[in-house]
């Protein structure tokens, strides 16, 4: 039984245009600027009032009748709501209410370098444009492909050449991928059972997939991005301290743009002693390490393209201690002591009901299953790294974009009789990435190297997360290099570490082959459409 708060009838009117409902326990806050609903909840951590009240009391300053949609200044104290952060923020220390404002934003026309930065947020959301849905040989309004050229460039001796073989790279990647397309509906003929739309989606995305490769990293994309201030706040500090031109102008747009909304949030972004300070902190740091970093410059090893190299060797024990704490009421250590006694027959049947009867890959174990880890040096083609990337719940580093690892050709190059044309584009990248990098440093030269070329990184996972990356990025629409990618590391899992029943419970990781990926997908959203 839920008490219910008396409004009067003037209240009720009020609160109908903010809340959904004035008489239940659970209700939404709609239609009011996002520094007041943080504020609201920042002062609901400070009083015995109800939400609704405490905004009728302190935030509310309108006049009688039913207002517009439009929130006005006259009818909402927001100067209150900013005056109450400061204190917050200032006197109580509390930064955790920057986690209470929101706001979505747009960031286009960024280069596949800085969507990376953008992107490299644990707590943010991010959707980004793809490559394997739209050709990118269109040319924007002032007639240019799409790609970026940065300031460094622009400014110095080698822009003409810069792009000189950025268009020509383009140029081949238009005639690549339409050239594949038409190869692919050659050998791949309309079914009848498929509508002309599911079937011209599947052959697209399966060209762009092969010639995505072509496309440097200075290729324009956009990102949509939902982020708390706390979140902001933090993106544009680190951002601010990048080597990049291109990455400092974004976050000087992304500052100036949410300080239209959330502007309570950013204050402390360009002050001396806090936000500036911070960028230095982590400019300083980067320095010193790219110079220590120099004891690291001796020929590299031949590499796996995905190799374990550190893991829990206790993880079953690990993971059942974790599992049973929830259950329990004794520490830790006595389940460990008690878990020793066990057979590890009797381990891994508690295990097998610990993860359960899975019906989908969306049914992952609870987070006992974050107890134990995971950490695997990758050497893989750009293009799947910037899909892998975006899990951001793993620790992922990666160093920075070269030519100095090679390249991967896809089969369909080969099948269409173009093998000499994408080994040209590969060259002749490979002569300007070391000419750029000779005039304007190797963090901008990352902006030629296209997709193809290879990046290392380390992902750290734990068994929790590797459910969720490894059955969604093996599953049959992935892209082919990143399924792969996953394959072995599910295989590593379980050889290498010789976590057999781990990897077994991630029964969702596909290892069959298909020759066109996105098929089922298409036909699963034309059947829901139509």
């Amino acid at each position: 039984m839920y008490s219910t708060e008396d409004y009067t009838k003037k209240e009720t009117s009020i609160l109908n245009q903010y809340f959904t409902n004035v008489d239940r326990p659970v209700f939404a806050i709609y239609n009011l600027p996002e520094v007041v609903k943080g504020a609201l909840f920042a002062r609901y951590s400070r009083t015995t009032k109800s939400l609704r009240r405490l905004f009728l009391d302190e935030f509310y300053s309108g006049t009688e009748g039913i207002f517009s949609q439009t929130v006005t200044e006259s009818e909402v104290n927001s100067s209150r709501a900013e005056r109450l952060y400061d204190r917050v923020f200032s006197e109580y220390g509390d930064d955790s209410v920057a986690q209470l404002g929101s706001a979505h934003v747009a960031c286009e026309q960024s280069s596949n370098v800085l969507t990376k930065i953008l992107e490299r947020g644990r707590l943010t959301s991010y959707l980004e444009q793809s490559t394997r849905y739209i050709f990118y040989d269109k040319k924007d309004v002032i007639n240019q492909f799409l790609y970026y050229v940065p300031p460094e460039v622009f400014n110095s001796t080698n822009k003409n050449e810069y792009s000189k073989i950025l268009d020509s790279n383009f140029v081949d990647y238009s005639f690549l991928v339409r050239k594949i397309y038409s190869f692919l509906q050659n050998k791949y003929p309309k079914s009848d059972r498929d509508s002309q739309s599911v079937y011209n989606a599947t052959m697209r995305a399966k060209a762009c997939d092969a010639a995505r490769g072509i496309l440097p990293a200075a290729t324009k994309s956009n990102v949509g991005i939902f982020a708390s201030g706390q979140a902001y706040e933090r993106m544009i500090i680190r951002m601010n301290s990048h080597p990049l031109q291109e990455v400092q102008d974004c976050a000087d747009m992304l500052l100036e743009e949410l300080r239209k909304i959330i502007p309570s949030f950013l204050k402390r972004v360009d002050i001396e002693d806090r936000g500036i300070k911070w960028s230095n902190y982590f400019r300083n740091k980067r320095i010193n390490m790219e110079k220590i970093s120099a004891i690291t410059d001796v020929e590299a090893e031949p590499s796996l393209e995905v190799n374990l190299i550190d893991w829990d060797k206790d993880a079953e024990k690990n993971l059942l201690a974790a599992a049973l704490y929830e259950y329990s009421s004794i520490s830790e250590i006595q389940i460990k002591r008690i878990i020793e006694t066990l057979s590890k027959e009797e381990i891994h049947r508690i295990i097998r009901e610990y993860v359960g009867q899975r019906s989908n890959r969306r049914h992952i174990p609870g987070r006992g299953a974050e107890r134990s880890y995971y950490r695997f040096d990758i050497l893989s083609d750009y293009g799947s790294f910037r899909d892998l990337q975006r899990h951001r719940m793993m620790t992922v580093e990666w160093q920075r974009l070269t030519t100095n690892h090679g390249y991967i050709t896809p089969e369909l190059i080969d099948e269409v009789g173009e093998i000499k044309r994408w080994n040209n584009v590969m060259s002749r990248s490979e002569e300007l990435f070391h000419t750029v990098n000779s005039i304007s440093g190797e963090n901008v030269a990352q902006y030629v190297v296209p997709f193809a070329f290879k990046i290392r990184y380390v992902m750290q996972m734990n068994i929790r997360e590797a459910f969720h990356l490894l059955e969604l990025r093996t599953s049959r629409q992935g892209h082919p290099d990143y399924r792969r990618i996953c394959q072995k590391m599910h295989t590593l899992i379980r050889d290498k570490a010789g976590h057999k029943l781990i990897a077994d419970s991630m029964k969702y990781v596909d290892y069959q082959t298909y020759e066109l990926e996105r098929l089922e997908a298409e036909r699963r959203n034309s059947n829901k459409t139509t």
